[in-house]
């Protein structure tokens, strides 16, 4: 059981970057599945009840890394967009292909069983920044307008990375911004009750 603690408190801040850190360079060296909680408080040089003060277990550290890494591509991809038009779908559908290339880096050894414990949480994401640009007003109208448009961000996220995630895995036989300028007519018909 992690113990909440201020995360906005420096010494919290430094503790989780000391424990992701350490966890990154172990999963450059080893599968995920032979890291140990030991292992990662070991090389933080914190002891265990340090770790578990901060993160459940070495999947929630995981998913954290997952998450942080992939945000940190998108709101770069879509700083400075305000609507959801065609270009704020084509910087996300970007985005996932980065992340989806970066997993590599990310993961060294291959750790291929670990991208479908996350997929969910990723597509989540994706689907709520997608609505996020939505206007609330007519996100509120019908209940029958609400249902249109909360089933196209799932079809539409779930589309966009499921297409990134087999661009990758085929090997990458075209740039990432070619794969999604050949693609984004496919993406767009399906985005159009999202745009209106």
């Amino acid at each position: 059981m992690t113990i909440k603690k201020n995360q906005a408190d420096p010494r919290v801040i430094r503790t989780r970057r000391l424990l992701q850190d350490a966890f990154d360079s172990l999963i450059q060296e080893k599968d995920f599945e032979s890291i140990t909680v030991r292992d990662i408080a070991e090389r933080a040089t914190v002891n265990r009840a340090t770790f578990y003060a901060h993160f459940i277990d070495k999947f929630e550290i995981l998913e954290a890394r997952l998450m942080e890494s992939f945000m940190t591509i998108i709101n770069r991809r879509i700083n400075g967009h305000e609507v959801l038009n065609k270009e704020t779908i084509q910087s996300i559908f970007l985005g996932l292909c980065e992340f989806h290339k970066d997993l590599g880096t990310i993961c060294k050894k291959r750790n291929t069983s670990l991208v479908p414990a996350f997929e969910i949480q990723i597509k989540k994401k994706i689907q709520t920044i997608l609505l996020s640009f939505i206007d609330k007003d007519k996100m509120l109208s019908t209940p029958n307008t609400q249902f249109l448009i909360n089933t196209a961000s799932i079809m539409l996220s779930w589309g966009m990375y499921g297409a990134a995630y087999v661009w990758n895995h085929e090997g990458r036989l075209l740039s990432a911004e070619a794969f999604v300028e050949q693609t984004m007519p496919l993406v767009m018909n399906g985005a159009k009750e999202l745009l209106g």
